[in-house]
């Protein structure tokens, strides 16, 4: 009895499920609640057919059968109820979430639903929430990106037209033979090569920070002593603080291996301590220190400008700032592009830059973690 049984209801439940799974594919690009409204039918009849089918022809006869056969159609109804509405609800709910995108602005943030949602729509809610989130702040650093990009080119051709108007004209006197005496063709000649030097100077600092915006910085790593390279690069900064009447201090650790590319780390540290002596008045100093803290190295320049004002300090390291008149370089100056090189390099080094106001002036900083 209880295998005809089985056979009977596993019968009647494969034909019902088989025909549920030709009509969910065919609904197969219609509404999830059509979806789960087949799976509530198809589930519910499966029940009922075996039921009924037992019922009917092997168990129960009479008044009895008559009373089984109501609650067991009441029980199938009310299920079938109860799964309709819960696929109504789902439906409404992906139609909650589907009209909150519609409302995202293209530059906006998006707006979960109002309203408690399913577990898993709620999930696709907060993705949904993360990627609108990581779209807006690409479409904030791109728009970044462009206006420094279009700030760099308004710098840099009113840096290249200045001293290339000035060589042109020191040229044609040259040229023209109206600067003929031996002293004037001397001071033309050296100036020419100053501005040469100036050129090919900036055409090196773009270049390196096209590299550095292109991902193409490539870095030859070694473990050096942050030490011995600040000592390098005070070492080359100190004709420029002569010519300055600035006073140069350095002091480091004995021990403060790094795992880093010597020339590019070298090239961060001697644009800081520049921008420094180029912002420090006469008879200032500009002190370097390289010290340890804890598991990091740290490289800090402090120097006598007088300070950056507070909301230009979040913008020192980009593109081509220059920030307030009394911080805008004169003839010696750069093209605003050293700091934004420093910050590509040690960013690229996983390291941390960063600046902040100090006693007399400011105190640049670089964090490197120490080499084991």
């Amino acid at each position: 009895m209880i295998l005809q049984i089985i056979a009977v209801a596993g019968g009647l439940g494969l034909i019902i499920a088989a025909l549920g799974l030709v009509v969910m594919r065919g609904l197969r690009r219609r509404s999830i609640g059509v979806m789960l409204a087949v799976v509530a039918v198809v589930t519910v009849t499966a029940t009922l057919a075996g039921v009924v089918a037992i019922t009917m022809e092997m168990i129960i006869d009479g008044r009895p059968k008559n009373i089984v056969l109501t609650v067991v159609t009441i029980g199938g109804l009310v299920g079938l109820g109860v799964a309709l509405i819960n696929a109504r609800r789902v439906v409404m709910a992906s139609r909650r979430l589907v009209e909150a995108l519609d409302q995202v602005s293209p530059s906006g943030r998006f707006q979960p639903p109002d309203g408690p949602l399913p577990a898993e729509l709620e999930t696709i809610s907060r993705a949904l929430e993360q990627a609108y989130e990581r779209l807006r702040l690409g479409r904030e650093r791109e728009q970044a990106l462009e206006s420094a990009r279009r700030e760099l080119v308004a710098w840099v051709s009113h840096d290249l037209r200045t001293p290339l108007a000035g060589m042109r004209a020191m040229a044609e006197a040259l040229e023209d033979g109206v600067a003929d005496d031996p002293d004037t063709v001397k001071r033309y000649h050296t100036q020419i090569r100053v501005e040469v030097d100036r050129l090919s100077s900036m055409v090196d600092d773009l270049f390196e920070l096209s590299r550095i915006h292109a991902g193409t910085l490539r870095l030859s790593r070694n473990k050096v002593g942050l030490g011995d390279l600040v000592a390098d690069a005070l070492a080359g900064v100190e004709p420029l603080a002569r010519a300055k009447r600035v006073r140069l201090s350095g002091e480091a650790d004995a021990v403060l291996p790094v795992n880093a590319d010597a020339g590019e780390l070298s090239r961060a540290v001697r644009n800081l301590v520049v921008n420094a002596i180029r912002h420090t008045p006469a008879d200032g100093t500009v002190s370097v220190r390289a010290v340890a803290r804890g598991n990091v190295a740290t490289v800090s320049v402090l120097d006598c400008c007088g300070g950056i004002p507070e909301d230009d300090l979040p913008r020192v390291f980009d593109v081509a700032f220059r920030g307030e008149a009394a911080r805008t370089p004169g003839p010696d100056g750069g093209a605003g592009l050293g700091l934004a090189i420093a910050r590509g390099i040690v960013e690229a080094h996983e390291g941390e830059i960063g600046v902040m106001n100090e006693g007399p002036g400011c105190r640049f900083e670089i964090r490197l973690p120490l080499s084991a």
